[in-house]
């Protein structure tokens, strides 16, 4: 079926397709006129679990309660992206966060700042972190509202976890778990 455009002004009514009068260019549905086009409010629950480690895995986290502190303050730099933070947890050389993306977010500026913010944050807490870097990559999964559970006790026992399982072995299971394609050559730095 052949289907030609109206003359500008003209209907095509036969399709139900209008130019639009204040800007002709456009092309309007009948069934949208008279209709209120005011945008219903846009919502969206998007839940992720992100891992990354510190540069080369360098155990810079080592101190409990320094830990604790930065895993608290990744969960404030989460809340001023309107990121919703569940958890923040890990062990001396990687972080595990869970939490709802912001709707107007994506996933990669999210990582972004968190790993600036908590970078810049752990370079004033002594000399020891002035040469402290989060690595480049990540890795960010989406977790099902009923996988929340699960996932945060996962993380909360991660100390436990990592006496028998290292990070690399970890992030490869989830990889492998997501079908996630990569070359071991570029994960790690």
């Amino acid at each position: 079926m052949a289907i030609t455009q109206p003359r500008v002004g003209a209907s095509a009514p036969t399709l139900g397709i209008h130019r639009a009068t204040t800007n002709p260019e456009r092309v309007e549905s009948d069934r949208l006129r008279g209709h209120c086009r005011v945008m219903a409010q846009s919502l969206a629950k998007i839940v992720v679990h992100t891992i990354f480690s510190t540069k080369d895995r360098q155990p810079f986290l080592r101190d409990s309660k320094l830990r604790e502190e930065l895993h608290r303050y990744i969960g404030g730099i989460l809340l001023e992206l309107d990121c919703q933070p569940i958890v923040v947890g890990g062990v001396e050389d990687h972080v595990h966060l869970l939490g709802s993306l912001s709707r107007t977010l994506e996933p990669a500026n999210m990582v972004k700042e968190v790993k600036r913010g908590s970078s810049l944050w752990l370079k004033t807490k002594g000399a020891e972190f002035s040469d402290f870097a989060w690595q480049s990559g990540y890795g960010i999964f989406s977790i099902g509202y009923s996988q929340i559970e699960s996932t945060r006790s996962y993380i909360a026992g991660q100390e436990e976890h990592h006496r028998e399982v290292s990070f690399q072995d970890e992030f490869r299971q989830f990889l492998q778990r997501y079908e996630v394609k990569f070359d071991e050559r570029y994960v790690w730095d």
